[in-house]
């Protein structure tokens, strides 16, 4: 992934982000407008903007609470040139168009999870503009997610927002493990992070790690992947391993995929590739992973020896996004090149369909517990949820104003979270699964 760190968020706020599509607009947020100093000029709107329920919504407000009618310019206009000037970040220059011509195309139109809920008063932060996987549901009531220096706790259910860690100061453990940087850290930037069940697991820009259980008190290990210069974690995954202990696997910028044992608080395996490793996926049977990274080639390697099975070719950039589908024959990767490949290990020749997204590179897939859905986020405004056991034929467009910093749905299936990043309309978006409870009209 990119080096630059510094100017990432005014990159996307500037050139990487919503252009100034009209200079008598009243309204300029990071999302709606082009600088920072915008904030103070229009920040008093902010105050005025309120969540937004469904009953809302069906009433005909808009989903994030922009005043439409107040603007100088019309939601469907301002997409449009949102769709015009929209640059898309790559490595490789030409790698979006140079992909269109394979790309299959889906119906619009899909219906699967409909909206329920906009919560202001959580608003999520990206560390680099390339990492999207900060948001990570629980239950469909519990979503985790990184806002500036802390993890905050959401409780749907009780509209209620909880911090549940702080890294703007020195953090250490609390506990003693072989291997555990007893030390801390100061002022950890976190670029990824992963919560299952009680796990939360945080990466930081300089390799650092940061793992918590959420029913115990304080940091029970810390661990520094790398003092490399090119350190940055990319991604973490947590899984159990077929003996049910419970592992994690950081994927980092110096080039190794890292894997350790949280039943021993240590490290277990390290694999090293020929190019940064932006993110992994361990297949569900823990027998095979997908490495994705900078270089439009992923790969598809051996769990326990990290040796290579078959390389993935087709994409045309560096590859920030992987997930398997439950049934472990498929599994999907995100490109910068605009597309989400899926591919099947039965034939890995080519892939079995090439899905394009409207804006930018797919920067997040997850796909629903039970294998029917498939959500992809590109870096802002967009994402597609597709039915994965209808051939990703037909899709469900999600469509917004503002960077994405994560999706993930929840573990049943009931709930999909969207984080959106904006100087003003920065908020957490609910959405609930559309269920067909044809059975209760005999009731009525």
């Amino acid at each position: 992934m990119s080096q630059h760190q510094g100017g990432d968020i005014d990159y996307m706020a500037d050139d990487y982000e919503m252009a100034d599509v009209d200079d008598d607009m009243d309204f300029r947020g990071r999302g709606m407008g082009d600088s920072e100093s915008d904030d103070d000029e229009y920040g008093h709107l902010d105050s005025k903007i309120t969540d937004t329920s469904s009953a809302q919504a069906r009433r005909g407000k808009d989903i994030q609470g922009i005043p439409w009618e107040r603007l100088s310019i019309s939601r469907e206009k301002y997409r449009q040139t949102r769709l015009e000037q929209y640059k898309n970040y790559e490595n490789i220059p030409q790698s979006g168009e140079g992909s269109e011509k394979e790309c299959k195309p889906a119906k619009k139109g899909g219906m699967y999870y409909e909206f329920r809920r906009n919560t202001r008063s959580v608003k999520s932060t990206i560390l680099h503009f390339q990492l999207r996987n900060l948001v990570w549901a629980t239950s469909k009531h519990d979503v985790y997610l990184m806002s500036h220096f802390s993890v905050i706790h959401w409780s749907s259910l009780a509209c209620h927002k909880t911090e549940v860690l702080n890294v703007s100061g020195h953090v250490a453990p609390c506990e003693k493990h072989p291997g555990s940087l007893l030390e801390g850290f100061t002022q950890t930037q976190v670029s990824t992070l992963a919560i299952k069940d009680n796990l939360l697991v945080a990466g930081g820009f300089q390799g650092e790690l940061i793992c918590k259980y959420l029913d115990r008190p304080g940091i029970s290990f810390c661990s520094r992947t790398t003092y490399d210069d090119n350190a940055i974690t990319n991604a973490v995954e947590i899984y159990d391993s077929p003996s049910c202990a419970v592992h994690f696997m950081a994927s980092n910028n110096d080039c190794g995929v890292r894997d350790f044992d949280m039943e021993k608080f240590q490290l277990s395996k390290h694999f090293r590739f020929p190019w940064p490793v932006n993110h992994t996926s361990l297949s569900p049977d823990s027998k095979l992973i997908v490495i994705v990274g900078d270089n439009p080639d992923g790969i598809l390697v051996d769990s326990q020896t990290g040796k290579t099975v078959m390389p993935l070719c087709g994409h045309l950039d560096f590859s920030f996004a992987s997930a398997w589908h439950p049934d472990g024959r498929t599994f999907a990767t995100g490109n910068q090149d605009k597309t989400c490949r899926i591919w099947d290990i039965r034939n890995l020749s080519k892939s079995v369909a090439v899905l394009k997204g409207n804006l930018g590179a797919i920067r997040s897939i997850r796909f629903t517990s039970d294998g029917q859905f498939m959500a992809m986020a590109e870096p802002a405004d967009f994402v597609h949820v597709y039915d994965v056991k209808n051939g990703y034929e037909k899709e469900q467009e999600i469509d917004f104003f503002g960077e994405i910093s994560g999706v993930s749905f929840s573990p049943d299936t009931e709930s999909l979270f969207i984080g959106v990043w904006d100087r003003t309309y920065g908020s957490l978006l609910q959405y609930g699964r559309c269920r067909n409870y044809s059975y209760l009209d005999s009731l009525f």
